[in-house]
């Protein structure tokens, strides 16, 4: 080891020490970890490029918590003005059947079927509850993957289905788009 970098690890050393010191002597000892935050000292990393792309993929939100919702509030109000306009009743909002959704709307990130990912039926995330389910990917707002359903005769007719009274609807955001799960019960 050179003199000048074992220079720099014992002054580094006695620096960190003092930071300590100071830490404990303002009484900042018990902080939580709330009451710290992440600080990058002006010049460190300098000309290097870092991106980790595997973990940007895997953070998946692009839109926030609020849009999310609202696009979900929006499919379930035109779900429910094409059962209106097909003289059918209402559809009512069921929370199981939206954490099932939630469940499937994941799931689906890497198995896109009605088989779960671990070979078993769609409805065994809540079998006490799930009888019907459309699934959709890619589709960023509620005015596409509705009428991506309503143009597809096997989505339509879950939608339009008499006997189905509740449903729920879900999106987990992927890296390239959305991935909604709509679960119908009775």
């Amino acid at each position: 080891m050179k003199m000048n970098e074992r220079m720099k690890r014992v002054f580094s050393s006695i620096l960190a020490v003092a930071l300590i010191g100071l830490t404990v002597a303002c009484g900042a000892r018990d902080a939580g970890i709330d009451d710290v935050a992440a600080l990058r000292g002006k010049g460190v990393g300098a000309g290097e490029i870092y991106i980790d792309e595997p973990a940007i993929a895997l953070a998946g939100s692009y839109a926030t918590p609020e849009e999310v919702s609202a696009a979900v509030t929006a499919a379930f109000n035109l779900v429910n003005t094409h059962r209106a306009n097909a003289g059918l009743s209402a559809l009512t909002w069921s929370d199981g059947l939206a954490q099932a959704a939630a469940v499937r709307a994941n799931e689906i990130t890497t198995s896109f079927s009605h088989t779960r990912p671990n070979g078993s039926d769609w409805w065994t995330v809540n079998s006490a509850l799930q009888y019907g389910e459309n699934l959709a990917k890619l589709y960023n707002s509620a005015d596409t993957v509705t009428a991506a359903w309503m143009n597809s005769p096997t989505h339509k007719a879950n939608i339009l289905y008499g006997g189905f009274k509740t449903i729920g609807i879900a999106i987990y955001q992927g890296p390239n788009g959305w991935y909604w799960a709509q679960e119908f019960g009775y």
